[in-house]
């Protein structure tokens, strides 16, 4: 069987605001194994940076808060352990590529300060050591100048550049669970195949489990061997890669992959999902995605319907009355 490396069990997220709260994550639950790449995708806004956050116990300067669920780290409960302890965990248990490199780095430290400084918080090893192992990550993840780069400032690095300094970072203390928020954002798509290449090489290596964050379903196809699919916050569907590709169940899941441009289609123009992701303040009743879906039921604006398991044995889940109402017709 399958090690778990990483269990997020009904994990809600709750932001403060000046009247009241809004709710960025609801009741969200997935697993990854080691060795395994899980694709959470969605549009912006839908919340898969909040459960990234969530995960690293990362909202502590601002106004979120987790208020229940379970994060369970290689066996360990982590979700409510003291920031003392989490500083620890983060980088030698668990990693993050955040999602602007130019931004996440210090513009004010050379990338040899930056780069050991977690390094030195982890191990315990001198700093000439230190220097060597940042050097050789750097090596490892194909920067061909690693010395230079590492008496550079992050300005004076190209984005695909940044980028592999971010994952050499996280990478730096060999985690066994990697969060990869949007690696390939901004990036062109030579630099962006690089990359993906660079983290399916390091997977193989480690043996590590991902999690990838993204919105590019190509992305998905290529890495991942199981999906969730985020909508305002909620697990709307759930699946290995190869199904959910093949026969998407929720509407929203089958609006993504028809907006996707496919070699050899004469088409005009793509086909889009209407309207946008709700305000989490003004949130409507029943089905969060009622408003945009072309398959409405009156149901649908009354009741909000619950993530169900549609088969067992591949864990195939979706949140849609229409699986009940294909049920009740024979059609499931």
């Amino acid at each position: 069987m399958a090690e778990i490396i990483l269990e997020v069990k009904n994990l809600t997220t709750k932001f403060k605001r000046d009247k009241g709260t809004v709710t960025a994550v609801d009741n969200v639950s997935f697993e990854i194994n080691k060795g395994e790449i899980l694709g959470l995708v969605g549009e912006s806004g839908c919340g898969k940076s909040v459960t990234s956050l969530s995960i690293m116990r990362l909202l502590i300067d601002t106004s979120g808060k987790i208020t229940s669920g379970k994060i369970i780290l290689d066996g360990k409960n982590i979700d409510d352990v003291p920031e003392r302890e989490m500083r620890q965990i983060r980088g030698k248990k668990m990693a993050m590529i955040f999602q602007e490199p130019m931004t996440s780095l210090n513009p004010c430290m050379r990338i040899d300060k930056q780069m050991t400084e977690a390094i030195l918080l982890h191990n315990n090893i001198t700093k000439k050591e230190a220097y060597e192992r940042a050097f050789q990550v750097l090596k490892s993840v194909g920067i061909p100048d690693p010395k230079n780069t590492l008496q550079s400032f992050p300005h004076q690095l190209s984005g695909g550049m940044s980028q592999r300094v971010m994952i050499a970072m996280a990478m730096s203390c060999e985690p066994e669970l990697l969060i990869a928020d949007e690696p390939t954002t901004a990036l062109d798509v030579t630099i962006q195949a690089q990359i993906l290449e660079l983290m399916m090489k390091i997977r193989n290596e480690k043996n590590m489990g991902i999690l990838m964050i993204t919105h590019d379903l190509g992305v998905v196809a290529t890495m991942c061997s199981r999906v969730v699919v985020m909508y305002a916050g909620r697990v709307m569907e759930e699946a290995p890669v190869e199904e959910l590709f093949a026969n998407p169940l929720h509407p929203y899941t089958k609006g993504l992959i028809a907006s996707v441009p496919k070699l050899g289609a004469n088409v005009a123009s793509l086909p889009s999902i209407p309207g946008s992701v709700p305000d989490l303040s003004v949130m409507p009743k029943g089905c969060k995605f009622a408003p945009r879906c072309e398959s409405q039921m009156a149901i649908c604006h009354k009741e909000e319907p619950e993530l169900m398991l549609v088969t067992e044995g591949k864990m195939r889940k979706c949140r849609c009355h229409l699986l009940n109402s294909n049920k009740e017709e024979g059609n499931v």
